[in-house]
């Protein structure tokens, strides 16, 4: 169910200042607990198969729950996604330790995520006044294209992407389930099953080929079974060989019992004189 907030004429007016510099060092960061307990699982499988599939550069960075902030008004702001990733990140990343500051320090987020915990609501927010409402920071300041709250335990997604008047526009899967990320050159769907120590839903990347990018231990086992299937390739191979002698030994036996010689049974076989044993 997607609920895109009802946005009162009044909030599409603000036009907020923003200015792009690092975090003051006294600047005091939230420490809120994380109240979502798939959240880490979540975001490392995302992170995972990007990894492994090669769509993560050197540069690039995916973070989990970690502040993104920018001066909203002459005032501070720092909103720590469930999950965002950020192409490029410019500076050293040992300087973007306590938080990231986009333009200043790299790229903006291509897409930020949240993942709906029993507190629900905040990432529904679209209050502009201080501290704005996240929906507000990601949709306005941040202008991430695109916004994904995501429903663990039914696997619902909600995918919003910024329309071209800037506002955030709910959109509708394919007819596999899938979104298209065109940012990433990649799918986004749902996918339900097991993964290290947690069974439910989770969210996976496919890639425009439509072929799901794997996990570690989904390319360890496909490995696997590809080694298997060369071995019983080659145990075919050379069980058929072994017939294939056993059958052209018992020809020759039988046309050495009809007086051919070897000569003539070699003919008759299509194969080398050498390969017929002498008479005993």
């Amino acid at each position: 169910m997607v609920a895109t907030p009802i946005r009162p004429k009044a909030q599409l007016a603000p036009k907020p200042e923003i200015v792009w510099e690092k975090l003051p060092e006294d600047f005091v960061l939230p420490d809120d607990p994380v109240d979502n307990i798939n959240q880490p699982a979540l975001a490392a499988a995302l992170t995972d198969s990007l990894f492994l599939a090669g769509y993560l550069s050197q540069l690039a960075a995916t973070t989990t729950n970690y502040g993104i902030c920018a001066k909203v008004d002459g005032k501070t702001v720092v909103k720590a996604p469930d999950w965002a990733w950020i192409p490029a990140i410019a500076v050293p990343k040992a300087e973007v330790e306590r938080s990231y500051t986009p333009v200043l320090e790299g790229d903006l987020p291509i897409v930020v995520m949240e993942f709906l915990s029993e507190a629900e609501g905040t990432e529904y927010s679209i209050k502009p006044t201080y501290p704005p409402g996240k929906w507000f920071y990601y949709e306005r300041v941040l202008k991430v294209p695109n916004y994904v709250i995501f429903h663990p335990q039914n696997g619902t997604i909600e995918f919003y992407q910024l329309s071209e008047v800037g506002l955030y526009e709910p959109q509708v899967p394919d007819q596999d389930g899938l979104y298209w990320l065109a940012e990433a050159n990649l799918f986004l769907g749902a996918w339900e099953g097991a993964h290290q120590d947690r069974a439910g839903w989770w969210l996976r990347w496919w890639n425009a080929d439509r072929e799901m990018l794997l996990w570690g231990e989904e390319l360890t086992e496909q490995e696997r079974q590809r080694a298997e299937q060369e071995r019983q390739r080659a145990d075919q191979a050379e069980q058929a060989l072994e017939k294939a002698e056993q059958g052209k030994q018992t020809a020759i036996a039988r046309l050495l019992t009809l007086g051919l010689s070897p000569e003539q049974i070699a003919d008759t076989l299509s194969i080398s004189v050498t390969d017929i044993p002498e008479r005993p």
